[in-house]
C-alpha cells in the first residue's frame, strides 16, 4: 500500500532556509488540512448519529490509538469532564503501552496486535459501547487488532485515519480518512496528520455533548468549575438566565455547585 503519510514532502533543504520560510511554508501546509476535512464532514456525521443513542442509552466511547493517535484521544477524552460535567468513564482514551506513554514512548506497543483487545476488557467493554481507532498510518497493529475483536464481539467501530484504503477501514464500521498529502517533514505524521486527527476528535466529542444536552444555546453549561476562572464564568451565565446581580448569581453558583442546577433550583 502507498501511504500518503509516507510520501516526500514538497519542500526540501529545509536545514538551510530561513526560520519564516519554514512558518510560512507549514502553515500553508496546515491550511489544507480543514479543506480536506471539509470534505469528509457526511462520514463524520454518520458516526455521529449512530452513536448519540449509545451514549443516551449509558453506553460509553472508547478511543484507541498509539503514539501521537493514542495521545490525542486521551487528552480529548480527559477535557471532556471538566468541559462537560460529564463522568470520567464515558469517554475513555486508551494509549498502546499504558499511561506511561502519553509522556515516553513504549518500545514495540504498537505492533502487538493482542493487546489492544486486553486493554478494551479491562473496562469491560461491550456491544452498548463504540470504539474509536486513531491511526494516522491505518496501519497500526495494536489498533488494528482491537477494532478487529471489537467487531468479532459486535462492538461499534470507526477509525480517524489519514491513507485511503489502509488496512483499518476493513475493521470499521464507520470509516472516517481524512487525506491530508505528504507531511512537511517527510514521513512525521505529528504535523498535518495530528492536527486533523485532532480537529475530528474535537468535532465529534463536542458535538455528541452538545446532542447528549450538556450545552445550553452556546454555553458550557455543566463545565466543573475548577477555578476562579470557571466560577466567574458561570456566574454570568447565571445572571444571563435569571436576570439577578453577580453576588447573588456567584452565591447560588456555590451553594449548588453547577450552572444548571443553579438555575433550575431558582426557576423552580
Amino acid at each position: 500500500m502507498q501511504k500518503t503519510t509516507e510520501s516526500e514532502s514538497l519542500y526540501t533543504d529545509l536545514e538551510s532556509q530561513s526560520p519564516i520560510d519554514i512558518l510560512t511554508w507549514m502553515n500553508d501546509e496546515d491550511k489544507k488540512v480543514a479543506l480536506a476535512i471539509e470534505t469528509i464532514l457526511p462520514d463524520i456525521d454518520k458516526f455521529v448519529n449512530a452513536t448519540v443513542p449509545k451514549l443516551s442509552a449509558g453506553g460509553r466511547m472508547f478511543y484507541i490509538g498509539s503514539g501521537t493517535s493514542g495521545r490525542l484521544g486521551v487528552v480529548d477524552a480527559s477535557e471532556l469532564p471538566p468541559t462537560f460535567g460529564v463522568a470520567f468513564e464515558k469517554v475513555i482514551g486508551i494509549i498502546a503501552g499504558g499511561d506511561g506513554a502519553i509522556r515516553k514512548a513504549v518500545e514495540g506497543a504498537e505492533d502487538d496486535r493482542i493487546q489492544g483487545w486486553q486493554d478494551l476488557k479491562n473496562w469491560n467493554i461491550s456491544s452498548d459501547d463504540v470504539v474509536i481507532g486513531i491511526a494516522a498510518s491505518g496501519t497500526t497493529p495494536y489498533v488494528i487488532g482491537a477494532l478487529e475483536a471489537c467487531q468479532k464481539h459486535h462492538i461499534a467501530t470507526a477509525c480517524i485515519t489519514c491513507n485511503a484504503a489502509a488496512p483499518i477501514l476493513a475493521v470499521s464500521d464507520y470509516p472516517i480518512v481524512a487525506v491530508v498529502g505528504p507531511e512537511f517533514i517527510t514521513g512525521s505524521t505529528r504535523l498535518k496528520a495530528g492536527t486533523a486527527q485532532k480537529l475530528i476528535l474535537n468535532m465529534i466529542s463536542t458535538t455528541l455533548m452538545i446532542k447528549l444536552g450538556h450545552v445550553k444555546g452556546n454555553k458550557m453549561f455543566d463545565m466543573q468549575l475548577s477555578n476562579d476562572k470557571l466560577v466567574d464564568r458561570g456566574t454570568k451565565m447565571i445572571m444571563a438566565e435569571i436576570g439577578r446581580e453577580y453576588e447573588e448569581c456567584k452565591e447560588l453558583l456555590l451553594k449548588y455547585g453547577s450552572v444548571r442546577k443553579a438555575v433550575d433550583n431558582y426557576l423552580m
